[in-house]
């Protein structure tokens, strides 16, 4: 038997690297936003919630993890873009209820030390927020020899917004006769990775392969977009009656969440523009068109339901915004649920 001690550090884990990962973080976590009250080093984070501007302030909560992209993500080297796809998958999330993201704490659970990543990953996390005027407020990192090997990594934030509760978008005012507007996603987002690694492993080939003028693995790994800037001025406009955030499940999966009882959504799959990026997933992979649409976004990223009177005013809004917005759907009579009409084109 070794006489040799035992240390904490011998097991995996150098309290002086954690603390050097902490000071690397101070940084990152700098703010000029008043509603944070305290640093880096509290056990946990004040956050003034005072709002007189609201009437009635409802939180808003959520907590995501970029799921299995984050596998391709450190494997190819695209930590920060994993970052910006948690970050704006959380936002979308909650701005469906037409709140405003405050505050997002964030988790790093690892396998070993790495100072440069994990200071990478925090200052990403941070810029992300700070992109869509909200603050990291802090988080925990959590290094677990033994539970994950060295060099893997998985990602979770939990997100708060704010809402008036007079105002909260729900789908509760949807009514028939509403249009159903898509807004164009730029690819795959955060949703359907475990599907692209298997194609990627049973086809190789599909790595040297472009999409458009771009390769395969740029068109994978682009960042989720973030709809809540080029979406903001819309919220509190008459007529916007709800909203969706299109992720898995697809259009089907997502829009009958915020359907009222009594009513349906009828969407036209001919009108919706498939990105190219999911056609030559379909191609390659000889994925069933079912398993497409129950699977992916297929370029359409998130879904307003409108009254027609404003339809034209919501896709101006949104092309003046950047993105691409139009028509396809209607609500009609029906049981809450999401009905297809046509099939979807592929050429």
């Amino acid at each position: 038997m070794s006489n040799e001690k035992l240390t904490y550090a011998r097991t995996g884990i150098n309290i002086n690297d954690t603390d050097a990962v902490k000071q690397n973080m101070v940084k990152s976590l700098e703010t000029n936003n008043s509603r944070v009250l305290n640093s880096l080093g509290a056990f946990a984070s004040l956050y003034d919630f005072k709002f007189p501007e609201y009437e009635h302030p409802v939180l808003v909560m959520k907590t995501e993890e970029p799921g299995s992209k984050q596998k391709l993500a450190f494997q190819y080297g695209r930590v920060r873009s994993i970052c910006y796809d948690m970050i704006n998958h959380l936002i979308n999330d909650i701005i469906v209820m037409g709140a405003k993201p405050l505050a997002v704490q964030d988790a790093i659970i690892c396998g070993a030390i790495d100072k440069e990543t994990i200071s990478e990953i925090v200052d990403a996390v941070s810029e992300a927020c700070k992109e869509q005027d909200c603050v990291l407020t802090g988080g925990e990192t959590s290094i677990q020899p033994g539970v994950l090997e060295k060099g893997s990594y998985i990602l979770t934030s939990s997100i708060v917004g704010i809402a008036d509760k007079s105002k909260i978008i729900d789908g509760s005012a949807i009514r028939k006769g509403d249009l159903v507007l898509a807004v164009s996603s730029n690819g795959i987002h955060t949703n359907g990775y475990t599907l692209v690694r298997a194609i990627i492993d049973q086809h190789p080939e599909i790595m040297d392969m472009q999409v458009g003028e771009e390769s395969f693995l740029d068109a994978i790994m682009k960042p989720h977009l973030c709809y809540y800037k080029p979406l903001l001025d819309l919220f509190r406009m008459d007529g916007l009656h709800g909203m969706a955030h299109i992720t898995g499940g697809g259009i089907e999966g997502n829009l009958n969440r915020v359907i009222p009882e009594g009513l349906n959504a009828l969407v036209d799959l001919s009108r919706v523009e498939i990105h190219p990026v999911f056609k030559l997933i379909r191609q390659v992979g000889n994925v069933d068109e079912r398993d497409m649409l129950r699977t992916f976004n297929m370029g359409v990223g998130f879904i307003l339901v409108v009254d027609p009177k404003i339809a034209d005013t919501v896709k101006q809004h949104v092309t003046a915004n950047g993105l691409n917005s139009y028509v396809i759907g209607e609500i009609i009579d029906g049981d809450k649920q999401v009905f297809f009409q046509n099939e979807l084109n592929w050429v």
